[in-house]
């Protein structure tokens, strides 16, 4: 018996598990498309310099990224996130002469960092990104999406919105040297990794999880205290949006983005039933980002959710659609199943065929599959044109024309 197992932080998505994925899919996409995003694929992996750019103080480059090179010397990396690479194929694909650019993403990224509950070195995600709206309309409505996406989950109450300002560029300088003049009096008592920080990306200690890290920024500087009157003025307006909206929030001061392309508003979905990592959907605004990757200086908005996390969340079984299951009982029927079948498929119904046992076994094995149909086809049915329709569920049978069968399904069996 052989032990082999799949890759630490990856899994096998088995059936009633992809199908809680596509339900959350369809449901992020369902939402994304009222509002006018169109769906777009990028590649797995991209030139390594579309991340690198990000900064190398990023933990997502430093630390996670799966990046290697390939037989033409070129350096690749599995994407880590999916903004990068859909504001990447604006530039590419010249869309940014066609702006605003609305776009839905969804698919596997990849991390290397240590597993965790419903989270995963091969990751799933699902997001929406806008481009070209520079006001506090685009934050609004991004915010807008996700609202309608949770709770067509059915999930808005069980998760909480947490919204913060990290205002405009002059606010950030502002603020970031408050900050590095805060943690540089208590540099001896900061982790080795806030440290380093310290010099590239102090912003990024507000994100630690060591204790000692967490005990200095209770007191550190608040962003709020930094912001220019347009940037107060900005989140004011997003603020007052989402109180007309009805749309519940708590402010966190405390909630920041480290990479310098972020501005103005940044948020949070977070649910209390998946330990310390509860964030299940996050976004912000990144004006610089397009700049930032060589293309023109385009204003951007958007959010990424976890499709892992979600799904986890989500109440009920996910059945697989019931099948209409053919017992063909001899050579002749067995060949007449096959068209049968084809013409049942083309009326829309799932169908199934069993050819081995005998017929009390197949009912059986029509009933594990969770068959609400059982359409018996032997010698005497086939003379006759009909078949042996049993309803599973209701424990009936009837003598049914093949012509008739498939309406006759639709309008007794429990589909």
């Amino acid at each position: 018996m052989s032990n082999l197992q799949p890759a630490r932080g990856t899994r096998d998505l088995l059936p009633e598990e992809k199908r809680r994925h596509q339900y959350v899919l369809s449901k992020a996409y369902g939402a994304a498309r009222l509002f006018g995003f169109q769906e777009m694929d990028t590649p797995l992996f991209e030139d390594t310099s579309v991340f690198y750019r990000l900064g190398e103080s990023s933990d997502i480059v430093t630390k996670e990224t799966y990046t290697f090179d390939d037989r033409g010397g070129s350096s690749l990396t599995l994407r880590p996130e999916g903004t990068a690479p859909v504001a990447r194929a604006l530039i590419s694909n010249g869309l940014t002469q066609d702006l605003p650019g609305k776009y839905f993403y969804s698919g596997p990224m990849f991390r290397y960092e240590r597993p965790q509950k419903g989270r995963y070195r091969q990751l799933h995600q699902a997001g929406i990104e806008l481009f070209g709206i520079s006001t506090y309309h685009g934050d609004v409505e991004a915010i807008q999406v996700a609202e309608k996406f949770l709770t067509d989950l059915g999930l808005r109450d069980k998760v909480s919105l947490e919204i913060n300002t990290l205002g405009d560029r002059e606010s950030r300088d502002h603020y970031r040297k408050k900050l590095v003049a805060y943690f540089t009096e208590h540099r001896d008592d900061l982790s080795e990794d806030s440290k380093r920080r310290l010099e590239k990306n102090p912003l990024r200690i507000l994100d630690s999880k060591d204790e000692g890290d967490r005990q200095l920024i209770k007191d550190a500087p608040l962003y709020g205290d930094s912001l220019t009157p347009d940037a107060h003025a900005f989140f004011n307006h997003v603020l007052q949006s989402l109180e007309s909206l009805g749309i519940q929030y708590t402010s966190n001061p405390r909630l920041v983005r480290g990479l310098d392309y972020y501005c103005h508003t940044a948020f949070e979905y977070i649910s209390t039933d998946l330990g310390a990592q509860g964030t299940v959907l996050a976004g912000g605004r990144y004006d610089g980002l397009v700049k930032s990757l060589g293309g023109p200086d385009v204003p951007g908005v958007g959010w990424a959710c976890g499709i892992d996390r979600l799904a986890l969340l989500i109440t009920g079984e996910f059945q697989a659609p019931r099948p209409v299951m053919i017992l063909p009982m001899g050579d002749a029927a067995e060949k007449k199943a096959f068209a049968l079948a084809n013409e049942l498929r083309a009326q829309g119904l799932i169908t199934e065929t069993l050819y081995t046992g005998n017929l009390g076994k197949r009912l059986k094995k029509a009933t594990k599959a969770n068959a609400h149909t059982a359409l018996i086809l032997g010698e005497d049915e086939l003379t006759q044109h009909k078949a042996q329709v049993r309803l599973l569920d209701q424990g009936t049978e009837e003598l049914v024309a093949l012509k008739e069968l498939a309406a006759y399904i639709k309008a007794n069996s429990s589909l």
